[in-house]
């Protein structure tokens, strides 16, 4: 089964410009393997809800790869707020930030699907846009000694008529020199770049220009959002890799077990076998059910025969689900998510230490999320706040500041009560207390920690 998946990926791969096409048109070489693209391919049809085991009416699917993206990025982002603040530089940044912010968890959730996404801001007359490129829309060229790309080919494919238009945009850093270069080709085939037309063609690509000179750049004008997991498709490879890359095959086996369910369903409809004699004819001499689920034709041969015979088998539903849940629990230990995010939580041991372990997984999850989310908009705010000053926004400091609420994966009010002991035993202060449980700085909480002191005395004179 393996192998007829690896060659259907190498038959959609064929069907897209290819990485050898690109190479040829912008002279660089693609720093990507075949094992790469071939499991890039796999993570974004089974995203995509499109996996090659689905067949119509007998293999459905619990669309589980979009599920597992969807709970990682919407833990990692729900409770997210991020300042800048600073000067007039640090104002114009933060109104432009606020359209990633709005789209963040679409964009984690593609992000955490295939492995990885670019960010990439552009200068759209005073304001700054940013482009979400998925991960198998750009072609990595080059990486520095710590695995962040360098250099890459970013592709933009659109149908205009009967023909297909596709520009590649190269970037590339040489020591403080950043290049881009940008190409346009006509084609009537979108898995072929065609012959090399003007970017005018398109009102999008018309004022680009086709290669700029940057100076003065310590890093990519774009932003690369890495899903924190090793690479274990390709190691020798920086780029990163699905949220659901290390269950696919248990995805697989969710699938057949609930197709099997839904089969069992159908099988084992009660219905009422009725002699056909008992029915009259159509014009075709075919007999008239009243309904066709409940009733089937029974053929005696002779109107003595048995008339009719009720028929309702047993259902093995509950076996079938346990089997799917076992996947399930099996899929979210996989992935790093807690029991009970897939599977039925109903069915969850409910030992201290079980609890306590499930906690822990998921909540070392979605932190390594967060670095990396975090990470990656420090490094788009890098290429905004160039791009602002090449587009003459006045200059200025800011300082970017986070706040990942983790209410949805901590149970606040047990942490609450747990400090609290902990302040009453003199383990921990209460300005401590205040930080962690209020969301106060130290200056705010020493400041209400001293008037609580003068007002109340007892428990704060510590202070």
């Amino acid at each position: 089964m393996i192998r007829k998946i690896i060659e259907w990926i190498r038959k959609v791969w064929m069907t897209m410009i290819g990485k050898q096409t690109i190479k040829q048109a912008m002279q660089v070489d693609i720093a990507i393997s075949e094992p790469m693209i071939e499991a890039l391919e796999l993570w974004a049809k089974m995203y995509a809800n499109d996996s090659p085991w689905l067949k119509d009416n007998e293999i459905f699917s619990l669309n589980l790869a979009a599920a597992i993206a969807s709970e990682v990025a919407r833990t990692a982002t729900i409770e997210m707020m991020m300042t800048i603040e600073g000067s007039k530089r640090a104002d114009y940044l933060a109104a432009q930030f606020e359209k990633v912010l709005d789209k963040l968890r679409d964009v984690i959730e593609f992000g955490s699907a295939k492995g990885g996404l670019i960010l990439k801001p552009y200068v759209d007359g005073k304001n700054l846009n940013v482009d979400f490129v998925h991960a198998d829309q750009f072609y990595p060229v080059e990486f520095d000694r710590n695995g962040n790309i360098i250099s890459a080919v970013f592709v933009d494919q659109r149908k205009k008529g009967d023909s297909w238009y596709t520009r590649l945009e190269f970037h590339e850093l040489s020591d403080t020199v950043y290049q881009v270069r940008n190409a346009a080709y006509k084609s009537n085939s979108g898995d072929m770049l065609g012959t090399k037309v003007p970017l005018s063609v398109i009102d999008d690509w018309d004022g680009l220009e086709e290669e700029a000179l940057i100076t003065g750049v310590d890093k990519p004008l774009f932003a690369y959002f890495r899903y924190p997991l090793a690479n274990n498709i390709d190691a020798a490879s920086p780029l990163g890799v699905s949220c659901f890359s290390r269950a696919v095959d248990l995805i697989k086996q969710a699938d057949l077990q609930w197709s099997n369910l839904m089969w069992e369903f159908e099988a084992t409809q009660a219905a009422i076998f009725v002699d056909i004699l008992a029915f009259g004819k159509d014009t075709q001499g075919k007999p008239i059910l009243p309904n066709k689920r409940l009733y089937r034709t029974l053929e005696t041969g002779s109107a003595e025969g048995e008339l009719f015979k009720e028929w309702t088998p047993d259902i093995r539903e509950q076996n079938i689900l346990n089997g799917l849940d076992r996947i399930l629990k099996q899929i979210e230990f996989t992935c790093g998510l807690a029991y009970g995010t897939l599977s039925d939580p109903n069915t969850i041991e409910k030992t201290a230490t079980e609890i306590a372990s499930a906690k822990q997984r998921s909540y070392a999850t979605v932190v390594d999320v967060q670095k990396a989310v975090k990470s990656a908009l420090d490094d788009l705010l890098y290429a905004m706040d160039t791009w602002a000053t090449l587009n003459k926004v006045p200059k200025g400091k800011y300082t970017a500041t986070y706040d990942f609420d983790d209410s949805v994966i901590v149970d606040k009010d047990a942490q609450f009560q747990q400090d609290l002991r902990l302040v009453q035993q003199g383990i921990m202060s209460t300005v401590e207390f205040r930080i962690r449980n209020m969301g106060e700085d130290e200056k705010t909480a020493k400041t209400k920690v001293a008037e609580a002191r003068d007002g109340q005395g007892g428990f704060f004179e510590e202070e």
